[in-house]
């Protein structure tokens, strides 16, 4: 091989390297391109995700809240039925207690 038949092969193999890596760059843009109206489409898209999220966080916020609030409520009303509990206890006792006394006082 003389130099002249060297540098045509070293130039064909240099072209089809060339050819072959602007096809894969063809490819690669080809399959993966967004096009203007599909852009349009993502960014509305991602702003509906946005918003959506921010309505599910305001959501969680406020049944957070609620659930807090129905939370000291409910203590709240156990501490009413805990104290009317013993309030009634406390009536019974007494009344059972008149009820001794007066049993005691027609049988004496």
């Amino acid at each position: 091989m003389n130099r002249t038949e060297f540098v045509f092969a070293t130039a064909i193999i240099l072209f089809a390297a060339f050819a072959l890596g602007w096809f894969a760059y063809w490819l690669l843009h080809r399959f993966s391109r967004i096009a203007g109206s599909d852009l349009g489409e993502v960014d509305r898209l991602a702003q509906s995700l946005h918003e959506a999220e921010e309505m599910r966080d305001q959501a969680i916020l406020f049944l957070e809240q609620r659930e807090a609030e129905l939370s000291s409520q409910l203590a709240q009303t156990e501490a009413e039925l805990r104290a009317t509990m013993e309030g009634l206890r406390d009536a019974r006792q007494q009344a059972d207690d008149l009820r001794t006394r007066l049993d005691r006082a027609s049988a004496g």
